[in-house]
């Protein structure tokens, strides 16, 4: 059996304790902290500092151990909480991450920085704790030289005797564990102690254990290959005496042999585990005279009937292939649609009827796959708490922040790139939002500001809000700026498209330029990788009372419903949450503008006409608008009337990267197979009016050239 199977399993567990344990540290009552979330810190190391010593990460383990015992000390009241002892927890949190990541890639981790943290922490314990019993909770320095990792020690030296003081006979029950699983169990059991027996089948699997360690240490250990609910531990009772080792292997042979011969490879790794010294236990279990149904000695309920776990991780690379198949499978059921309309659905009833069923199933089982592929916001949120308390510390400012919505699900893929952006906003609004706690205080704030994330569901899209109660954009500092800074801007302009100056490449109203910002860049990045999201960023301010930037994105990226609309032979796909309304254009509505440009009246508004023909070049299309169909559509929070000869109809539509299978098409997002096997482009309808601009900008300087040349003839 080779333990390296099951490396990946504890580094995402060792993640998400890490994930926790940062949490609970920053939510902790500097005064009167919580007793749960110090005991959950407690949990969190004790449960790495033991998935450690069982894969042989002796860097790691041995920082946690010192750190579990300070945090044992805490928990207890023997050493008084305060906001550096706190930072001082976060940076070994980091650390911890480090030498996590440092294995993971397969390589040791930085025995300078190993030495520093565990030096930091023993000083902490000495000035902290005095004469409270530190020599024997924290081990003594550990010079750099001694860092390198220790010699694998003989599998015998790892066996504890069960009849020193303390040892206990265990009673480990495997529910529902593989035969595979079950025999890594029982090796790493007989490095705890010494087996006495064991039987059983699949469904539950019983071992006996005399040994010296507690039934928390054991459980933490085994719970990096199983799930919790999959280990019952019972106190049998103390064991009165050491067998010796005829009697132990007497008793193994008269007991069913399913376990096999382990390797002595195996063996050595989690034997240096425990040289370490053992770890007082959160609650150490009374020894029983007899096993009892019912909790077990961890203080848990047992594991369903059946065993099973609830939960199965799943590489991202086989969801994602699950979809592209779900993808296929819809491009198949639209060609069997478009088949299906030419024939005679009164002759063809059952095979229509049958059509109709496969399409059923096929949405049903789309919104199912694409359900696993979804993520809470909370997965994006976590990630802030711990910036905003450093950011805020180092620019001297009171923060609080507020999350709204973690329950609140986006597309996986999505969340792996909305990070960075939200990142920016959130700098952005400390540095440049939040006014220091004096500045506030003038103001007649509250010295404490406000950062609230949010996020929420509208229609076909997510809505997620970086919100702060600061100074507010200044609109006149703005264009002053911008104008020293060369953009073309007037007074007239309004304060949506003030707001949008920041976005400019090289724009900033910083005065001075710092390792947080000033430099002209973030910003930009920010309305570059939501659009390339398709998605876009609207920005509301009031001068002194605060910013709300909005970033709206679609809920996903592999399949969406979309319109069909034709111009002249082509068929393109218009997003359905684009789409407002559609109408006949009558002759009298339409306003002719300077050059070619033309406006449509819509219930007294006037709206940009933008002909997809004469965007695309598209030979053989209608040309007067009369005789089109006006599609109202809306991106980046503008309107325009997108003229096209057809509405074809509505369908789902599998999304396809043109970029990585030919090369970026301004105005188009992305392509998509239609049901008679053809490619159709998907428009990007913001890129759209921004190619429409440019176009009638060139346009209108051509009839000005053609013009001056008419006058000077």
């Amino acid at each position: 059996m080779d333990i390296t199977d099951f490396y990946d399993t504890f580094f995402e567990e060792a993640a998400e304790l890490l994930e926790d344990m940062e949490r609970h540290l920053l939510e902790l009552d500097i005064e009167s902290p919580d007793p749960e979330q110090l005991n959950a810190i407690f949990r969190a190391a004790h449960s790495i500092k033991g998935g450690a010593g069982t894969f042989g990460f002796d860097v790691l383990q041995r920082t946690t151990h010192i750190f579990e015992n300070i945090l044992d000390h805490l928990r207890r009241g023997e050493l008084k909480l305060r906001r550096d002892i706190v930072d001082t927890f976060l940076e070994t949190k980091d650390m911890l991450q480090d030498q996590l990541a440092a294995y993971r890639n397969g390589s040791e981790p930085d025995p300078e920085a190993f030495a520093r943290i565990c030096q930091t922490l023993q000083q902490m314990a000495l000035e902290e704790l005095g004469g409270q019993g530190t020599k024997a909770a924290v081990p003594a320095p550990i010079p750099v030289a001694e860092l390198a990792p220790s010699p694998e020690p003989e599998p015998e030296a790892a066996e504890a005797p069960a009849g020193e003081a303390g040892a206990e006979r265990l009673r480990v029950v495997l529910l529902g564990v593989a035969e595979k699983d079950r025999e890594l169990l029982i090796g790493e059991l007989g490095h705890f102690g010494s087996i006495l027996g064991q039987t059983g089948d699949v469904q539950r699997y019983e071992v006996e254990l005399a040994t010296g360690e507690s039934a928390d240490d054991i459980e933490a250990v085994l719970c990096f290959v199983v799930e919790p609910e999959q280990l019952e531990i019972q106190v049998l009772a103390a064991a009165p005496a050491a067998p010796s080792k005829a009697a132990v292997a007497a008793a193994r042979d008269e007991a069913p042999q399913l376990e096999p011969e382990t390797p002595a490879a195996e063996k050595a790794a989690p034997a240096a585990a425990l040289a370490a010294p053992p770890v007082p236990s959160p609650a150490p279990a009374p020894a029983a005279a007899a096993p009892q149904p019912g909790p077990t000695a961890s203080g848990k309920p047992p594991a369903n009937g059946n065993g099973e776990s609830t939960t199965l991780r799943v590489p991202v690379t086989k969801v994602d292939q699950i979809i592209n198949l779900v993808g296929e499978l819809v491009i198949t059921q639209s060609m069997l649609d478009q088949m299906l309309g030419r024939l005679d659905g009164a002759t063809h009833s059952e095979l229509v009827n049958g059509i109709a069923l496969l399409q059923r199933n096929a949405r049903d089982l789309q919104e199912a796959v694409m359900s696993i592929r979804m993520v809470p916001m909370d997965f994006v949120f976590s990630r802030f708490p711990r910036q905003v308390h450093d950011l805020a510390a180092k620019l001297g400012k009171e923060v609080e922040l507020v999350t709204v919505g973690k329950s609140t699900e986006l597309d996986k893929s999505l969340v792996e790139r909305i990070v960075d952006p939200l990142n920016h906003l959130v700098r952005n609004s400390l540095d440049h939002g939040i006014e220091s706690p004096e500045v506030r205080e003038a103001a007649g704030k509250p010295r404490t500001g406000r950062l609230t994330l949010s996020a929420q569901h509208q229609g076909g899209n997510i809505l997620i809000d970086v919100i702060d109660d600061g100074a507010g954009l200044n609109r006149d500092r703005l264009l002053a700026k911008a104008r020293s800074n060369g953009l073309a801007v007037s007074d007239s302009m309004s304060d949506d498209e003030v707001w949008q100056l920041i976005f400019a490449p090289g724009f900033s109203t910083a005065e001075v330029v710092s390792d947080v910002s000033g430099r002209g860049v973030g910003m930009d990045v920010v309305k570059r990788n939501i659009q390339s999201l398709g998605g876009h960023v609207q920005i509301l301010s009031r001068q002194g009372q605060g910013t709300t930037t909005r970033i709206v994105l679609p809920l996903t990226l592999a399949i969406l419903d979309g319109m069909s609309i034709r111009a002249g032979e082509e068929i393109f796909i218009l997003p359905l949450n684009a789409v407002i309304e559609s109408l006949q254009p009558r002759s009298e509505d339409i306003y002719a503008m300077a050059g070619a440009d033309q406006l449509l009246k819509v219930r007294d508004e006037y709206l940009p006409l933008l002909p997809l023909h004469q965007v695309f070049g598209i030979p053989g299309a209608r040309t007067r608008p009369s005789e089109c169909i006006a599609v109202i559509v809306q991106g980046e929070g503008t309107r325009c009337a997108l003229l096209v000869d057809e509405l074809v109809g509505q369908q789902q539509v599998v999304v396809k990267n043109l970029e990585t299978n030919y090369r970026k098409v301004p105005g188009v997002s992305a392509a998509t197979i239609l049901g008679d096997g053809s490619v159709s482009l998907i428009l990007d309808i913001a890129d759209l009016q921004r190619l429409n601009r440019r176009q009638s900008a060139a346009r209108q300087e051509r009839a000005a050239a053609i013009e001056q040349e008419l006058m000077l003839s």
